[in-house]
């Protein structure tokens, strides 16, 4: 291992995280006696310029008034380009910045942007007299916030996760693509023709470099990995193959922007009772290796070490967060 230590941000559930329009007022409370794990209220890309104001003053009315349980809080501020962005951050923190456990701030560009957002968030703070630090949560989605991922995931000690938003990102790329997530059947791969056979196609992963990029940033600085949203809600075998590539790749949460997506997201990011008992079994086969001065031990067929104690503890750390929802 590195001499250098990497700080692990706060250890929050984060399976998954609903997105719910700040001016939808009424979508509120469903969203508050869901199974989610994370919920923002959304600021920037779900609200129209002309109710950006009015879904401020919502927000701040439901974080006062709803009784959201134990659910993490966060809410998506517009954009540092926009002229709504100051005011999403002081009028909400200074008015329910008690109950408010996250910021979302969309395209992050530079570690800059994290750090203007950090200064106004601390002086709220500071003016308020909060004992709570509010957490940051960053979405990755544009070609310069890929460029500069792994300055970003430093940029504060706020920093919480990372998220990948595909939609802009495929926007900011230019990817010839229209969808929201998902795949396209033209990134795919033809077999070699061989006479007398059907040549095959093979449908790839348009977004592995980026989330595995995103991943690699986030895990090297203590952060949290989140796969952003998949559009079509009415597929749902769509969105679980997704959840699970994100999942493979080391994510280990998914957006939902429709309820009936929450429990897919839950599912596929919890580990299976398969895995939990697995993971216990290497544990306990390394503690008998380590009482007999071993460093490795075969376990059904296969070698396990020192590293595996570390992947397994992973997986029953994680069992324990849930159990203890």
């Amino acid at each position: 291992m590195s001499f250098f230590p990497i700080e692990q941000a706060p250890p929050r559930l984060n399976r998954s995280e609903l997105a719910v329009p700040g001016s939808q007022f009424n979508m509120f409370q469903k969203a508050a006696d869901s199974d989610v794990d994370i919920i923002f209220l959304d600021l920037e890309d779900a609200v129209a310029p002309d109710e950006k104001e009015q879904a401020r003053k919502n927000i701040i009315k439901a974080l006062n008034e709803i009784d959201w349980g134990n659910k993490t809080m966060s809410i998506r501020i517009n954009g540092l380009d926009t002229h709504y962005m100051y005011k999403d951050v002081v009028d909400i923190i200074e008015q329910a910045g008690e109950r408010l456990d996250l910021v979302m701030i969309p395209k992050v560009g530079t570690a800059a942007d994290v750090y203007a957002v950090d200064m106004i968030v601390t002086q709220v703070e500071d003016a308020m007299g909060y004992k709570k630090r509010i957490g940051f949560e960053l979405i990755i989605e544009t070609a310069l916030g890929m460029q500069n991922v792994s300055e970003i995931a430093a940029a504060s000690k706020r920093n919480e996760s990372l998220h990948f938003g595909v939609a802009d990102y495929a926007a900011s790329t230019r990817a010839r693509t229209t969808s929201i997530g998902g795949v396209h059947p033209d990134y795919s791969v033809l077999t070699d023709r061989v006479e007398g056979e059907p040549r095959q196609t093979h449908w790839g992963d348009m977004w592995h470099y980026a989330i595995a990029r995103m991943v690699v940033a986030a895990r090297a600085n203590g952060l949290r990995p989140i796969d952003g949203p998949f559009g079509d809600f009415k597929d749902p075998d769509g969105f679980r193959a997704a959840a699970k590539r994100a999942a493979v790749l080391g994510c280990e949460g998914k957006w939902a922007i429709h309820p009936s997506q929450i429990q897919l997201a839950n599912d596929v990011m919890s580990p299976s009772d398969a895995e939990i008992l697995k993971a216990n079994r290497i544990l306990d086969a390394m503690a008998d290796a380590e009482a007999s001065g071993k460093g490795a031990v075969s376990l059904d067929g296969r070698l396990i070490d020192y590293a595996s104690i570390k992947q397994a503890e992973v997986l029953v750390e994680k069992a324990k967060q849930i159990a203890s929802q």
